[in-house]
């Protein structure tokens, strides 16, 4: 993984939360496990505590820590149950939290296209693995996906593997490889379907479809996977949060 750059010249709890940070990436603490106290952090850094406590929240606001009342605060990890949605943005129009069943298609290893060689900053021919897969809501196709990661950070990545997994993608790749999204950036555009992806998705060639291009990134905003995906919006929306 990436370190960040040096901290300094940053105000204080901008420097403790980089520092926070660097430690994620150097898994000390893992997805799911509680961190030190503000106290023991503060004795760490020899920083005061509500320095400690302000370079905290912003992790929080960025859903990278998870503060539990009256238990501490804990590594954001894709297994907790409120962020199997949270990447989630088409849903249908009657069902804003539902998970929708993933059906592999395929997963075969390829050399980067050079747009993705650039989204995921890979070096010339870097070998990448492509994951096709199929979303539904209630048995009618919703999502096709087409997804890109890094094979020298998913090493062995096979489709017997991904295929007995249940549950959301980014659940897998942090449990399987310890590598948590923690955002992304998506450009959405309205785009008319090929014969192969109205085929899969149940609707006439031509039907307008909805393409979402999304690259996610890790800890130290390193990117680590684009993904595209054609979604059909009959029934369907892509919700957004704005404030």
């Amino acid at each position: 993984m990436k370190t960040l750059a040096s901290p300094s010249f940053r105000p204080l709890y901008d420097q403790i939360k980089i520092l926070i940070t660097q430690s994620l990436i150097a898994g000390e603490w893992r997805p799911g496990e509680s961190i030190p106290s503000e106290i023991e952090l503060a004795g760490r850094f020899q920083v005061s505590q509500g320095t400690v406590r302000k370079a905290i929240d912003a992790l929080a606001a960025e859903n990278i820590l998870v503060r539990r009342q009256g238990k501490g605060t804990f590594v954001a990890s894709h297994a907790q149950e409120r962020s199997t949605t949270r990447f989630l943005r088409v849903a249908p129009d009657n069902s804003l939290a539902e998970f929708p069943n993933s059906e592999l298609l395929s997963v075969e290893r390829a050399r980067a296209p050079d747009g993705t060689q650039r989204l995921l900053d890979l070096r010339s021919g870097a070998a990448i693995y492509i994951v096709r897969r199929l979303l539904k809501y209630h048995g009618q196709p919703a999502i096709l996906d087409e997804i890109h990661l890094p094979c020298a950070l998913f090493k062995g990545l096979e489709e017997a593997t991904l295929r007995g997994h249940r549950g959301s993608m980014y659940g897998f790749l942090e449990s399987q490889y310890g590598v948590t999204m923690i955002r992304a950036e998506e450009r959405i555009k309205a785009v008319p379907a090929d014969d192969f992806s109205a085929h899969l998705l149940a609707v006439a060639p031509g039907t307008p479809l909805l393409r979402v291009d999304r690259v996610a990134f890790t800890y130290g905003d390193r990117p680590v996977e684009w993904r595209r995906g054609l979604c059909v919006t009959t029934e369907c929306s892509y919700i957004n949060e704005v404030s």
